[in-house]
């Protein structure tokens, strides 16, 4: 069972990664998740302090994921037609490949503003803030679900080698 819940947790991980780039996935939670179940083996045992602290990150960056980008959009004077064509250009960006998801955003926003009646160097602007928010909440994704996969390996190559 021990091998059973390692495997399965080294694929939460990998998972967990690559979800930290793909808005689709949730990937801190799912990494978080894979921590977890290497946990419940005799492979590694984290403290309660460990387990509850990332927790609580992997919780916060869940909700900064979300928030970060329509403050951005917000902070650089865009409206909610911004919000809403970030969030299209989010998921219409991740058909088009790496390049799609990253200006994906940026042009949502742009072409939101501008269906709203902003000019375009005000509707730059919102997209602007709309790229910088999903650009802060990706880092902060990638770093949290790294920091796990550290632990994650470190704890399952000490107990294996």
């Amino acid at each position: 069972m021990d091998v059973f819940l390692a495997i399965l947790g080294t694929i939460c991980i990998i998972i967990g990664v690559l979800g930290s780039l793909l808005p689709i996935l949730p990937g801190p939670p799912i990494s978080y998740a894979g921590v977890l179940l290497l946990h419940f083996t005799q492979y590694a045992q984290y403290s309660t302090r460990f387990l509850i602290l990332f927790a609580v990150l992997t919780a916060v960056v869940a909700v900064l994921d979300y928030v970060i980008p329509i403050w951005g959009t917000r902070k650089f004077g865009g409206s909610k037609y911004g919000t809403w064509g970030a969030t299209i250009g989010v998921v219409v960006g991740i058909f088009m490949g790496p390049v799609g998801m990253i200006v994906g955003p940026f042009i949502g926003a742009v072409v939101g503003e501008m269906i709203y009646g902003k000019k375009s160097n005000e509707a730059f602007r919102a997209g602007l803030g709309s790229f910088i928010g999903f650009i802060t909440g990706t880092l902060m994704k990638i770093v949290l679900s790294v920091i796990l996969a550290f632990h994650f390996f470190k704890a399952l190559g000490t107990a294996i080698f």
